[in-house]
């Protein structure tokens, strides 16, 4: 079972990320959140702040996958869970580029 989870743990984490930022991307813009910090819009500096708080947290499980304390006795396993991992930071990164790159609300 712990297989399984160092699998699915990059994926499982990107969906919650990917939810998370386009969800707090809604309630910006939903609720008209404004202000400023660091001389920028407030609502740029949380969805920058959560784009990278995502990228880091992906970081770090890959790292932890890296690390023998987590990694697998299987070297398949070792192996697979690293891709998946991965996966995970580079799907992350891209799909919420978005977030970062683009107008905040229309």
């Amino acid at each position: 079972m712990k297989d399984l989870l160092r699998i699915l743990i990059a994926p499982l984490v990107w969906l919650a990320a990917f939810s998370a930022v386009y969800g707090l991307h809604g309630l910006l813009c939903g609720h008209g959140i404004a202000g400023t910090a660091f001389g920028l819009p407030l609502p740029r500096v949380l969805l920058v702040a959560a784009y990278a708080a995502a990228i880091l947290l992906q970081v770090a499980l890959l790292a932890a996958l890296h690390h023998p304390r987590f990694a697998s006795p299987s070297s398949f396993v070792r192996f697979v869970s690293r891709a998946t991992s991965w996966v995970g930071v580079v799907a992350t990164g891209w799909s919420l580029l978005p977030v970062v790159m683009t107008t905040y609300c229309i």
